[in-house]
């Protein structure tokens, strides 16, 4: 088979598999892992099979693949497709560069840079520098990193005892920042959790009471990390209450908007990050809100040369950086060294519909989310659990039951919801309780298909009620 009879054979299997997941199918298949591994031919031969073989595979791959793009998906923080990425991942593919010299990626690291200016721009960070990252938990971490570079200078040459030195972040932060905690050398227990309000957001009070203890404790506050959409909740810590009092105490910033950064595009949600501009450095993940292909995601910084420092290879990669990329080679920005060009599949969609098009989505998102939220609210068998800023939806079934049984309810709600099909959401936990986590940040969904899901809910809810026993 040649080259391009077989490309076009791999991109109609493709569309059909795109098409198809707007129909009513299955999400995912019902396989368990043990009965796909018993079903599925992995193995690698001794003699290759040619091309032919390889759209069997290709066609068995797609079958058992989740179908991200369907109406019902509304599982993870991402979702849904844009077609010019698409097209953009296999021009990624094709052309194989990497990205860490202008040499090598003479207008992917134009287009790079440009991506990151204009992200620059719409939190009013000014002259900055950053670098696409393998998604927000390297971005937290690069800005854990960078508040160590900035409070001990030396440490990205000669280490540091992180013993003393401790952190801040909201209790509902993303689990990333424990992993970030290990990777710069404080470890997890100097990072501290500071409690959040009723809707999910981190305290500035709590934020000073513990800063002030870790002080009177000898302990050396470096960092404060603040979250711009939680991810259950969906919830943005007030970004200009924390600013002022990182700034007092003289402590790094950043901001972890790997979810809500998107809100910037919105005339009308924009002040959901009121104050961004006040902080050190923010990473935002384009794969999740806006839609473009997993991974996409930047991580921005005030001070170039704080960045720098972090990643500072020591000269030693004397064979790829020459005298002559010293003001436009990217990885001197970068933790990697092969980092692929995620910047084109991201480049062509936001030329395709700009600013204003990123905007008409966003708004689109939350109108669905606030039909949702009011269907729920409407519907006596269903309770809102958490008070909404974002597209996170947060609620359970309670039918008639008593409190006692609603987290067994939710629990087994969920597992046969995902046995259904149709519908894939994440469980989650709001104090104490299971919950429905419904996220849109998916193109396809409408209110049609949420009519859909909540009927879906509250039918196996029912179902799940009328098989329990009577003493329940």
């Amino acid at each position: 088979m040649d080259t391009e009879t077989f490309l076009d054979e791999v991109l109609s299997r493709v569309k059909i598999f795109l098409d198809s997941s707007q129909s009513d199918v299955r999400i995912r298949s019902e396989q368990t892992h043990d009965s796909l591994l018993r079903t599925s031919d992995l193995k690698l031969p001794m003699e290759g099979r040619g091309l032919e073989s390889a759209l069997d595979d290709i066609e068995s791959v797609l079958s058992h693949s989740v179908r991200t793009t369907a109406p019902g998906f509304m599982n993870p923080l991402w979702g849904g497709l844009s077609i010019a990425s698409l097209a953009g991942e296999l021009v990624t593919a094709a052309t194989n560069t990497a990205m860490y010299t202008y040499e090598i990626a003479p207008i992917a690291t134009l287009i790079e840079s440009s991506i990151l200016k204009r992200m620059a721009e719409l939190a009013d960070f000014g002259t900055s520098q950053g670098t696409l990252t393998t998604g927000g938990s390297n971005g937290n971490m690069l800005g854990l990193l960078c508040a160590r570079q900035s409070k001990v200078p030396l440490s990205s040459q000669s280490g540091f005892d992180g013993t003393k030195m401790v952190a801040f972040v909201s209790e509902e932060s993303h689990y990333s920042f424990n992993i970030a905690s290990n990777v710069v050398g404080i470890g997890q227990s100097n990072l501290i959790k500071i409690r959040c309000n009723e809707q999910g957001q981190m305290r500035a009070d709590s934020l000073e009471d513990e800063i002030e203890r870790a002080l009177e404790n000898g302990q050396i506050p470096f960092a404060v990390l603040a979250t711009s959409g939680t991810t259950v909740r969906g919830s943005f810590d007030p970004l200009r209450e924390v600013a002022e009092i990182a700034h007092r105490y003289d402590l790094w910033m950043h901001v972890d908007a790997a979810w809500g950064g998107s809100c910037l595009f919105s005339t009308q949600y924009r002040s959901l990050m009121d104050g961004i501009e006040l902080a050190d450095s923010f990473c935002w993940d384009a794969h999740k809100m806006m839609g473009i292909p997993l991974i996409c995601s930047a991580f921005i910084v005030k001070d170039a040369e704080i960045l720098r420092a972090v990643c500072s290879n020591g000269n030693t990669a004397h064979y790829l950086y020459l005298e002559t990329g010293e003001d436009v080679d990217l990885g001197l920005y970068s933790l990697q060294c092969g980092r692929r060009n995620d910047a084109l599949k991201l480049w062509l969609a936001w030329r395709e519909i700009g600013d204003a098009g990123w905007a008409k989505m966003l708004d689109s998102f939350m109108k669905l989310a606030d039909y949702l939220e009011r269907s729920v609210n409407e519907n006596e068998s269903l309770e809102m659990m958490s008070n909404r800023m974002w597209t996170n939806v947060c609620f359970r079934y309670v039918g008639s039951s008593p409190e006692e049984n609603l987290n067994h309810i939710n629990t087994e709600l969920r597992k046969r919801l995902i046995h259904d099909g149709r519908f894939m959401v994440s469980r989650s936990t709001i104090d104490g309780n299971i919950v429905l986590r419904s996220v849109i940040a998916n193109r396809s969904i409408s209110e049609a298909s949420l009519d859909s899901f909540l009927q879906c809910v509250v039918s196996i809810g029912k179902d799940i009620e009328r098989g329990l026993p009577p003493n329940q």
